[in-house]
């Protein structure tokens, strides 16, 4: 029996402070105490993060949103987990595939790694060691870029989750942070208001709601004098 106590976040199984941001996870998972569960931690960490609770809408979301990683249980109603992963082998997604199974056995784990998931975790788990594999997976998506992004006497540490400005530690929300390092990665290029909704949040958001612009002028209060955003007008943000 899946047991979702042991993968709900707590103070013992957040003692990895690494964290990232700027990547997008499916938890795809029928139990939803512990799907909603997974996905809370996982927000916490800065990823913007969907849940749907059967195979057939896992699908559904596939075809529509480009995900970094999809936390996929094997075990699902209407669709498998092992179709939804032949799926996204079959259309040549770069999403990356953590698949989760109550089942231990080794025969177990080496048929999904053969369908083609990318990593495979078994139930109970570990909430940290979950972070962990997901945000593995999700460097593989991305260009390598240097552990730290430097930019406009900026300091952005992803995995430490630390931000200086001019020596000096910034304190930054999670959506700051994440909305910070997506503008540090894109390395002057312009991002759209559209862009970072995509990025550093999950797809419940209103696409008309001002969250993004109230988000980028609290982080341009945080980061101090001179101003390091700016707003090009019609088409977005850059640093």
């Amino acid at each position: 029996m899946k047991n979702p106590a042991h993968a709900c976040p707590n103070g013992a199984a957040r003692a990895d402070t690494g964290r990232t941001s700027d990547v997008r996870v499916l938890v795809v998972e029928d139990e939803q105490l512990l799907a909603d569960a997974v996905a809370t931690g996982l927000r916490r960490e800065a990823m913007a993060v969907d849940v749907v609770y059967d195979g057939a809408a896992a699908l559904e979301r596939i075809g529509v949103n480009d995900y970094d990683v999809v936390v996929l249980d094997r075990d699902l109603p209407l669709v498998h987990g092992d179709d939804v992963c032949r799926r996204i082998v079959e259309l040549g997604m770069p999403t990356r595939v953590l698949m989760l199974t109550a089942s231990g056995d080794v025969s177990d784990r080496v048929e999904g790694l053969e369908i083609g998931a990318d990593d495979y975790l078994p139930k109970p788990f570990a909430f940290s060691e979950l972070t962990a594999r997901v945000r593995a997976l999700g460097r593989r998506t991305s260009v390598p870029l240097p552990p730290v992004l430097e930019r406009a006497g900026i300091k952005l540490d992803p995995n430490r989750r630390e931000v200086f400005r001019d020596g000096k530690e910034v304190q930054l929300a999670p959506k700051e942070f994440a909305v910070l390092e997506v503008l540090m990665r894109s390395e002057g290029a312009v991002v759209s208001a559209e862009q970072l909704l995509e990025k550093a949040w999950d797809e419940n958001t209103d696409p008309f709601t001002n969250v993004v612009r109230v988000t980028v002028m609290t982080l341009r209060r945080k980061l101090g004098e001179p101003p390091v955003i700016v707003t090009v007008p019609g088409s977005g943000y850059r640093i």
